[in-house]
Parts: C-alpha cells; sequence; structure tokens
C-alpha cells in the first residue's frame, strides 16, 4: 500500500507538472491512490499525498457503505460561486486536525478521465469542497496554506501536538489548542 506523505514534506509545498502519458501506470497509480484513500477512511487523495508529483486525484463523496470513485487526471477549475463559506476540513497529509477553511461552495471543474477523454463536473457542499481541497494539493497548497492567517497559526500549533500525540492518516479528533 502506497505511504500517505505528511506534513510538513516539502513535496506537498510543489506544483505538480500535468499526466502526459494515459497508460497503464497511470491507471495503476489511480488503484493505489483509491486503495489508500478508502484505508485511511478519506474522501480524496491527490497524487503529491503519495510522493507522486502528477495532476491526478480520486475523490469518492458517496456514502459510506458506497464506493464510487471519480479520477480526474488534470483537473483544473473552471468557475466558482456563491459567498465563501467556512467549513472545518480534515486532510491525510495533516493528521489529527480540522481546521476551517474558506471555500466557495460550488465549483465546475475540467478533467480528463483515465482514457484521456476532456470531462467537466460540478458539485456543491462536500463535492465542491473536495474537488478544491484535492485540487489545492496539485498547486502545491496544504490546508494550512488554505486557511486565514490567524486559522493556520492555530492549525500549525494543533497538528504540533497531534503529532506528538502520534496521530495517523485519517485521524481528526486528537485533543486540540483553543
Amino acid at each position: 500500500m502506497l505511504k500517505i506523505v505528511q506534513s510538513p514534506d516539502p513535496l506537498l509545498n510543489q506544483v505538480c507538472p500535468p499526466a502526459t502519458a494515459f497508460d497503464r501506470s497511470l491507471r495503476k497509480l489511480a488503484k493505489q491512490m483509491e486503495k489508500a484513500m478508502y484505508a485511511n477512511d478519506g474522501v480524496g487523495i491527490a497524487a503529491p499525498q503519495v510522493g507522486v508529483l502528477t495532476r491526478l486525484v480520486v475523490i469518492d463523496v458517496s456514502p459510506e457503505d458506497v464506493r464510487d470513485p471519480l479520477v480526474l487526471v488534470n483537473p483544473e477549475v473552471v468557475e466558482l460561486q456563491g459567498d465563501p463559506v467556512a467549513e472545518e476540513e480534515g486532510c491525510l497529509s495533516c493528521p489529527g486536525i480540522l481546521v476551517p477553511v474558506e471555500r466557495r461552495p460550488w465549483a465546475r471543474v475540467r478533467y480528463r478521465d483515465l482514457d484521456g477523454e476532456e470531462w467537466e463536473i460540478s458539485g456543491d457542499g462536500l463535492l465542491g469542497r473536495c474537488l478544491q481541497h484535492e485540487i489545492d494539493h496539485l498547486e502545491g497548497r496544504t490546508l494550512f496554506e488554505s486557511a486565514s492567517p490567524r486559522e493556520r497559526i492555530r492549525a500549525l500549533k494543533n497538528y504540533e501536538d497531534a503529532r506528538r500525540q502520534g496521530a495517523k492518516p485519517g485521524e481528526t479528533s486528537v485533543r486540540t489548542v483553543r
């Protein structure tokens, strides 16, 4: 199983180049990312979170008893709508914490599937937030860079504490500083 890269690994702050080969290795990486995401109770994962600098994301915001992963190759945000809303987000690469992040509630994203076909997807709620969060990873932005300066300071302190307590990817509920 692929290991989750955790902050402060500098790899998480690098911009990923586009995927260019729609081949067996890309399919294999997507399948491995899917397994790592489910094994760690995630709803999304980006390639840099497993140590690969390419523009590949796997998302599944289906009900818990259903698995319906969506694989997005070279995704890009085309449009955002609505007034920004702050909601707590977790991240497999920043275990043990939840961080309030302001995001627009609706997103439309253009991407390619594993065959190279171009598609668009739009969504609000968890899907809209997850699309934005995972694409942030491809741009080298973690949860910390996406938070307001005040929340970032708090999140970094909480994350340091969570790491000392041994937080693992998928965990969001260790004691935090307020």
